[in-house]
């Protein structure tokens, strides 16, 4: 079983890699920029894992991507779109070309991956979108990326309709505020995230990354959202 995780050098993507690979996949590391992290993640894993740099807003990019990776291991089981950035400002100063690079990345990124990786899914396979609970509920500051995040919903219940027919499962899912690199440069969201949780808990990548692998291996779930917050929605 191969599992292509965008993203995937640091942060959720990089629990998700480690997860997989316990359970006996074979893992595809996409990174971009995060190059040490991802010879970092992928050195004590060995000939069971191969990195990829690519840029997901970039279709050619991830087609070349695709295309070595069906090269190197002749198909793909799993996608995990990861990979997310955000640029965080008020909605009338946010700056034209960040808006347009948040949603070049997180929505068009989650596009141009399902579109070169669903080809390889000759026996079916599972695609799982990675979204999050600002694009359920919006958030001050996070015009565009709870925007992306949204849009995520749409794609991944129109992907799940329109691959069924080729066995392909697509779901999301939203992990909760995680402590990692992402979220801890936020420490007011980070701090008031803790406060409003039932539990008075973040959420722990390792635990959503068990259930992303959990989920990529069922059979007869398909066009769903996942919330695995500790929050009323």
């Amino acid at each position: 079983m191969v599992v292509l995780i965008t993203g995937g050098s640091r942060g959720l993507g990089k629990e998700t890699a480690r997860a997989f690979y316990e359970s006996g996949y074979r893992v595809v590391i996409n990174y971009f920029e995060s190059e040490m992290s991802a010879y970092k993640l992928v050195s004590p894993i060995g000939d069971k894992a191969i990195l990829v740099k690519a840029d997901v807003s970039r279709f050619e990019e991830v087609l070349r991507m695709a295309e070595f990776v069906h090269e190197k291991w002749g198909m793909v089981d799993v996608l995990i779109n990861n990979a997310g950035i955000t640029k965080d400002a008020l909605l009338i100063k946010q700056k034209e070309n960040d808006w347009d690079r948040v949603l070049a990345v997180n929505l068009k990124g989650a596009f141009n991956c399902i579109k070169a990786c669903a080809p390889l899914m000759k026996k079916g396979g599972h695609i799982i979108n990675i979204s999050s609970y600002s694009g359920l509920k919006g958030k001050e500051g996070q015009a565009a990326y709870s925007a992306s995040k949204a849009a995520l919903f749409g794609l991944t219940k129109t992907a799940a309709i329109e691959l069924a027919g080729h066995k392909i499962r697509v779901n999301a899912i939203l992990p909760g505020y995680m402590p990692t690199k992402m979220g801890i440069n936020a420490k007011e969201a980070l701090k008031g995230a803790k406060e409003i949780s039932l539990l008075n808990t973040l959420s722990d990548p390792k635990e959503v990354a068990r259930f992303i692998v959990y989920l990529a291996g069922t059979e007869n779930i398909t066009g769903q959202i996942f919330c695995l917050e500790s929050r009323i929605i």
